[in-house]
């Protein structure tokens, strides 16, 4: 492992694995860390399953949502595997947005349709709707490990080098320009200089810069989905995002927006959206609050007639959240960061990488959207968590 390279990858989950994949093919030198082994599941890059769902109507996401949706399948065909399924998406809840969405969607080059509840429920049969269902036949599930491990693959088949059980104890960007990163590994200490760093380090990026750059606040998140048995006989599971409104009989306690999805060999993911306890990563208590787990099971018997609530087992990963739920991909002379991504992020790791790439390499800027100096007029994450009752 050289001491002095041109790019330096700190963070070997999803999003910094595609950033090494997006400059090792462009010819560059790439040495990418990870402090834990292969398929750890201390981050937010494990599991078999996340969301691929177009539904976004701000220009900024719609351009990475683009490049994703192209992406994905550019390197499913050079891993030889299939890393996104498209069974479709459903967005239900919310009808004035998800027409909107529907508008917005047909100019991104993305088809949907408009159902009524008789007819989503006759072609979702394992779902019950309470209005008008917005379906994306473009959207689906993206098998997270066997992504993370392509990508991993195909970086270093261009070239990269990759580290596990490499930890960056210690950041540190010079005067005289590039940085200087101490890496433990293996029980020793070694210095590393590198032209330019890529942090991607997800719930320990502010512990990694320390008091050098100023980011927007980063609150670091447990989430706990559950996996619920399928009963009868089987249907087809489109992905699916269903926004409960508190003051609607929504048949269940409310702690935020709903997503789930098919995961193949363990039942149907079904989740709460930014509603976890606020912990420190490195102390992280791998416990699913009880009551959580509870309205999950009672939004399960009202709304998934096609599992049984009672039949279940809990999923545990973490959420980066900055206070606006939008990302954070910015520069600060010889470093870039990719932090904060919400736990909406997984569908862009292609387009991101290759984001953080171009920013790396001075061939964009940073999107205001995007900016690690940007003002947050409304911090929904909070709002959010306050008005579900939550710390």
């Amino acid at each position: 492992m050289s001491n002095n390279v041109e790019f330096l990858i700190i963070g070997g989950g999803a999003m910094g694995s595609a950033t090494a994949l997006s400059l090792a093919q462009r010819g560059h030198e790439v040495l990418l860390l990870e402090r834990f082994e292969p398929g750890h599941l201390n981050g937010a890059s494990h599991g078999t399953t996340r969301n691929f769902n177009p539904a976004y109507s701000r220009p900024e996401y719609l351009r990475l949502l683009q490049r994703a949706n192209v992406l994905w399948d550019e390197i499913s065909a050079q891993a030889g595997t299939q890393l996104l399924q498209r069974t479709g998406l459903v967005n239900h809840g919310i009808v004035a947005e998800q027409r909107q969405m529907h508008e917005v969607l047909a100019g991104a080059g993305f088809a949907s349709e408009l159902l009524d509840i008789n007819a989503a429920e006759e072609r979702f049969a394992g779902m019950k709707f309470e209005t008008e269902v917005l379906h994306i036949p473009a959207g689906g599930q993206i098998n997270a490990d066997l992504a993370v491990s392509s990508l991993q693959q195909l970086a270093s088949a261009a070239g990269a080098v990759i580290k596990h059980g490499h930890q960056a104890s210690q950041l540190e960007v010079l005067p005289a320009g590039g940085v200087r990163v101490q890496v433990e590994a293996n029980g020793a200490s070694t210095g590393i200089s590198a032209r330019h760093a890529i942090l991607t380090a997800g719930a320990w990026t502010r512990q990694l810069l320390g008091g050098q750059m100023k980011l927007p606040a980063i609150h670091v998140t447990e989430e706990h989905p559950v996996h619920f048995a399928q009963i009868g006989q089987p249907v087809h599971w489109p992905g699916f995002n269903h926004s409960l409104d508190p003051r609607r009989d929504s048949g269940s306690t409310v702690y935020g927006p709903i997503y789930g999805m098919h995961t193949p060999g363990e039942g149907i993911k079904v989740g709460w959206h930014g509603s976890g306890d606020i912990i420190d990563p490195g102390h992280r208590p791998h416990r699913a609050s009880e009551a959580q787990v509870r309205a999950l099971q009672e939004y399960a018997a009202r709304w998934l007639p096609g599992v049984d609530p009672s039949s279940y087992s809990t999923v545990s990963c973490t959420y980066a959240n900055t206070e606006d739920e939008h990302f954070i991909l910015d520069n600060f002379g010889p470093l870039t960061v990719g932090a904060g991504f919400s736990g909406h992020g997984f569908k862009f790791v292609p387009a991101i990488g290759e984001y953080l790439a171009e920013l790396a390499l001075g061939k964009r800027q940073a999107e205001p959207l995007f900016s690690a100096t940007r003002s947050i007029a409304k911090p929904i994450f909070l709002e959010r968590r306050s008005s579900a009752g939550l710390a």
